[in-house]
């Protein structure tokens, strides 16, 4: 059984979460949070934040038939980072002139299964 959380509309650009979340994938889940725990990036914080609540997930009996699952036992299978829309602003440049001006959202989602039903 596989565990998901899901950040949508976050407010940074998806090409830079992505290869925070090409370093977790396929990791365990605390190994994982370790990892970003220590990465200088504002990415990795959301990136975090997701996984523990993905975690938190899988610890809840509501969603888990009854029964815990050991977050040592987690693993990420999918780590990914897809594009959200854009807010669309006009910065007004030389000569009366108007450049657009992309702000960037991004999903990112995470799944965890636990390791015995891989």
């Amino acid at each position: 059984m596989a565990f998901k959380a899901i950040h949508k509309y976050a407010r940074i650009s998806a090409r830079k979460v992505r290869p925070l979340a090409d370093l977790v994938r396929g990791k365990f889940a605390d190994e994982a949070l370790d990892l970003l725990k220590y990465q200088p990036h504002r990415g990795a914080r959301m990136l975090e934040k997701v996984l523990r609540s993905a975690v938190g997930n899988a610890q809840d009996p509501d969603q888990n038939k009854g029964q815990t699952v050991n977050p040592e036992r987690l693993v990420v299978i999918d780590a990914r980072v897809d594009g959200g829309p854009m807010f669309k602003r006009i910065r007004p440049r030389a000569r009366g002139m108007a450049f657009g001006i992309l702000r960037r959202t991004a999903h990112i989602t995470i799944e965890l299964e636990p390791i015995d039903d891989m």
